[in-house]
């Protein structure tokens, strides 16, 4: 086996990014695991971090990170009071995967509020399937209340139903709401 890029020498092993066999001065030494170092320049793979440097209670202020770790290969997780990645964890969060106090992502699981394609948490969830205390969404499951075309708890607006107390509650929050016609307002 020789290297790929300098095709006269010994390949010492295969790059774990890209599958190429790299020679001793190929590797990237930097990382516990066989990186060619073309791979470890192109920051596309390993992504971007930032951290910032006020903190609360230990966690950073801000927390943004995107790629993937290079020692372990698996994603990074941003962790702080403001979470941004694809993995968020924190108060304040937005990611692919969001778990936070309140939190935007594509699967978001929020405890006070969570907005995502599929949100969940024990206070208010909007998305594609939401599930809360109060839900709304395409599908939503609302242990309270629930506006959804598929809509189901005590007290639903849904494409077949209407509670009068969710049709109040809802027209409250929203100040115009506009009801479906069978909620008869």
């Amino acid at each position: 086996m020789r290297c790929f890029v300098h095709s006269e020498r010994e390949g010492v092993g295969i790059c774990a990014v890209c599958g190429k066999a790299v020679c001793l001065e190929c590797v990237l030494r930097e990382t516990p695991r066989l990186i060619c170092t073309s791979c470890g320049s192109g920051q596309a793979i390993f992504g971007y971090e930032y951290r910032s440097k006020a903190e609360i209670a230990g966690w950073p202020l801000v927390h943004v990170c995107t790629g993937v770790d290079p020692s372990t290969m698996r994603p990074r997780i941003a962790k702080g009071i403001i979470a941004v990645g694809n993995v968020a964890f924190g108060v304040f969060t937005l990611g692919g995967v969001s778990l936070g106090l309140v939190s935007f992502g594509g699967l978001s699981i929020g405890l006070l509020a969570a907005v995502g394609g599929l949100a969940a948490g024990i206070g208010w969830s909007f998305g594609g399937l939401a599930i809360g205390t109060v839900a709304v969404g395409g599908a939503a499951l609302g242990f309270q209340y629930a506006i959804g075309g598929g809509a189901v708890g005590p007290h639903v607006i849904s494409a077949t139903r209407c509670d009068p107390e969710a049709a109040a509650l809802f027209q409250f929050l929203s100040g115009h709401l506009t009801l479906p016609p069978h909620c008869g307002r």
